[in-house]
């Protein structure tokens, strides 16, 4: 059976896979950090130590953990950037992969959806490496959001010319 519209699913699965690294860095730096809701040591204050009684699950986790991950007893942003890069890359892949479902369904030009594709995957690995890796601004972040709204600059303007023809 032929795929309808094989630039975006490539492109489709090729997030996807970013998405799931993405998480596993997010879950991997909660386990280092024992933050496991939030995403630094103060919003957990409040919240009960998990280790005071654990359950058969927290105890489990706790001796997998120190068996096999290094863990950290100081809160230095990593979780918290970690999340920011995974939450952004959720707020703005979803729409510009319906940029490229959209033009290919309405037959563009094959090459504008190679480019919104790879641009977009390369701003966002871009936005993610910035991001988990620097605090505050850096040439990464900059990429990584300019080539998303370059995209999405794009990818709107393609939609309403192909949609008016």
């Amino acid at each position: 059976m032929p795929v309808l519209i094989p630039i975006s699913t490539f492109f489709i699965g090729c997030h996807g896979l970013l998405a799931l690294g993405l998480s596993y860095r997010v879950a991997m730096e909660r386990t280092r950090t024992r933050i496991w809701h939030g995403a630094s040591l103060s919003e957990v204050a409040s919240q009960p130590n998990y280790l005071a009684s654990p359950n058969a699950w927290a105890e489990f986790v706790e001796k997998i953990t120190q068996q096999f991950i290094l863990t950290k007893n100081i809160d230095d942003g990593g979780l918290q950037r970690t999340i920011r890069a995974h939450g952004n890359f959720t707020e703005y892949v979803p729409q510009s992969l319906i940029f490229l479902i959209a033009l290919e369904s309405m037959q563009a030009f094959n090459g504008l959806l190679w480019m919104l594709g790879t641009l977009l995957m390369l701003a966002r690995i871009s936005h993610a490496w910035g991001l988990i890796h620097t605090y505050g601004p850096s040439p990464g972040r900059a990429i990584g959001f300019f080539g998303t709204w370059l995209v999405y600059l794009v990818g709107s303007l393609a939609c309403l010319y192909y949609s008016v023809q």
